[in-house]
């Protein structure tokens, strides 16, 4: 090639990712008919009430066992106070169980709910109560009760007076056998308690409601965006796929949103390509359908024009059956397997590339160059595209032409690419059609262009983007043009230029 030369490479694709594994099959759902909205509402709520109702149990049964243990240790200490005082009154002079009972007694200042009574042989003789508590008279029997029972301490709940806790403590003094009987009525105390959380179970009623309105409006922003995505999908039509889901932060509702677009890219790629095709096939396959229906209407007696006509028809059905092939082929293009890589030996596929290539015309077919070495590739589909680059050369040449085919490596590390080129000596291509011949349908305008569908040069396009590589044409026109394509080839690999000749 000369300075003059005109290189327009093509762009490098992605190759499709490998395909993924067939997603088990869904289990059928049980049919809701409460929105989403309400049962997350009332789960809450739910949860909320419960949480509310097992604080109050547990916070009411302890503030209850504080009141019982609050009267024991009034006992005790009430217990305490009178061992103390029994041994001043002892050095005081007080010797008679009676003396030290009616004595303690008169000095006593107890508080509400709390009773001590004096018994002397079982009787009793003094009682110290608060103003504002039950009388003694009124507790008579409970009092008798308690004096009279083998224990010294326990808890009692009558119908009388309700629950209570007692502590008895028994002495002898000058002969006499006394008692100091301390009682602790709990119903006023528990009754207080249970006040207190009822109140407390207002405020929660009101808390509940309160949360309840904060749970229905979250759980609306919540479900925002899964809104979102029912309205996209519900917009979307048969010949609109362009709808997607606005996807906001990171969360779990965004990664479905973004997995819901990314649903619609994989549809709407299906239904461009699939659309592509119908219109692609509508349009070349639009005049050897007229050409065939043309020449079948006109079909004459004679049989010379007869069989004229039948090799016509059937020239074009051929003709329509390649663009068929051709058109299922890129179509096949979009997808995952198009292309299955695997360890190929470049020496020996361009050998069978250049040994298959001869039969596509009387030509003087030049291997140049021959790679050597492993590379990952798909060798049915690069012995497919570049006998296609070999097929269009055989196009513009005439017999006894020379065509040349030849791969190198180029580059090193992971920039190393694998370069297979077929160079011929017909009219090339002029630059503009340089910049779009690799394109669906575009044929070239130049003196002596190509003929053809106008498919086999995309197909090529479509074999190197789905091996990540790109297709090439270097021309000068009027003095021929190699076309080529690069595949990536970073493994290390090693080239061996044989003599140029002829084969």
């Amino acid at each position: 090639m000369t300075d003059a030369a005109t290189t327009v490479p093509l762009p490098v694709s992605t190759p499709p990712a490998a395909a993924e594994p067939a997603p088990a099959p869904l289990r059928t759902l049980r049919r809701r008919t409460l929105p989403a909205r309400w049962r997350i509402t009332l789960w809450i709520i739910l949860s909320t009430m419960i949480t509310v109702l097992a604080v109050g149990l547990i916070g009411r049964s302890i503030f209850l066992a504080g009141v019982e243990q609050t009267a024991n240790v009034e006992i005790e200490q009430e217990a305490a106070e009178f061992a103390r005082f029994a041994e001043d009154a002892a050095a005081g002079g007080l010797t008679t169980a009676e003396e030290l009972l009616t004595e303690y007694v008169a000095r006593q200042s107890v508080h509400e709910n709390e009773v001590v009574v004096a018994a002397l042989e079982g009787e009793p003789i003094a009682v110290a109560e608060d103003t504002g508590s039950r009388t003694l008279d009124t507790h008579a029997s409970l009092v008798n009760r308690l004096l009279n029972d083998t224990a010294i301490s326990g808890s009692l709940d009558t119908p009388t007076t309700g629950p209570l806790r007692w502590g008895r403590m028994d002495f002898t003094g000058g002969g006499q056998d006394g008692s100091v009987l301390i009682v602790q009525f709990t119903q006023e105390p528990r009754a207080q308690v249970d006040a207190s959380f009822g109140a407390i179970a207002w405020v929660a009623l009101i808390g509940v409601l309160l949360s309840s309105g904060v749970a229905w409006l979250v759980a609306g922003q919540i479900l925002a965006p899964v809104r979102e995505v029912y309205r996209v999908a519900r917009d979307i039509g048969e010949h609109d796929l362009t709808a997607r889901v606005p996807v906001e932060g990171s969360d779990d509702i965004a990664a479905v949103a973004a997995t819901f677009n990314q649903m619609l890219d994989r549809l709407e790629a299906v239904h461009a390509t699939q659309q592509r095709f119908v219109d692609d096939a509508g349009h070349e396959l639009r005049t050897p359908i007229t050409i065939v229906r043309g020449q079948l209407e006109l079909l004459s007696e004679d049989p010379e024009e007869r069989a004229a006509t039948l090799r016509l028809v059937s020239e074009e059905l051929d003709r329509m059956s390649r663009i068929v092939t051709d058109l299922l082929v890129l179509a096949r293009a979009e997808q995952p397997d198009f292309v299955r890589s695997a360890a190929c030996d470049v020496a020996t596929l361009t050998l069978d590339i250049e040994a298959k290539a001869q039969m596509l015309g009387d030509r003087r077919w030049q291997l140049m160059e021959v790679a050597e070495g492993v590379v990952p590739l798909d060798p049915q589909r690069v012995t497919q595209a570049v006998l296609q680059l070999a097929a269009n050369a055989v196009q513009v040449t005439r017999d006894g032409d020379t065509i040349r085919i030849g791969s190198r490596f180029e580059g090193e590390g992971e920039s190393r690419r694998l370069r297979l080129w077929v160079q011929d000596t017909g009219p090339g291509v002029a630059p503009a059609d340089a910049e779009r011949i690799f394109d669906r349908f575009t044929r070239g305008d130049s003196a002596g262009g190509r003929r053809g569908s106008g498919l086999g040069l995309a197909i090529v396009r479509a074999i190197t983007d789905a091996h990540g590589g790109s297709a090439w044409v270097d021309s000068v026109l009027g003095e021929g043009a190699a076309f080529g394509i690069d595949l990536p080839a970073p493994d290390p690999v090693a080239t061996h230029t044989p003599d140029e000749g002829t084969l």
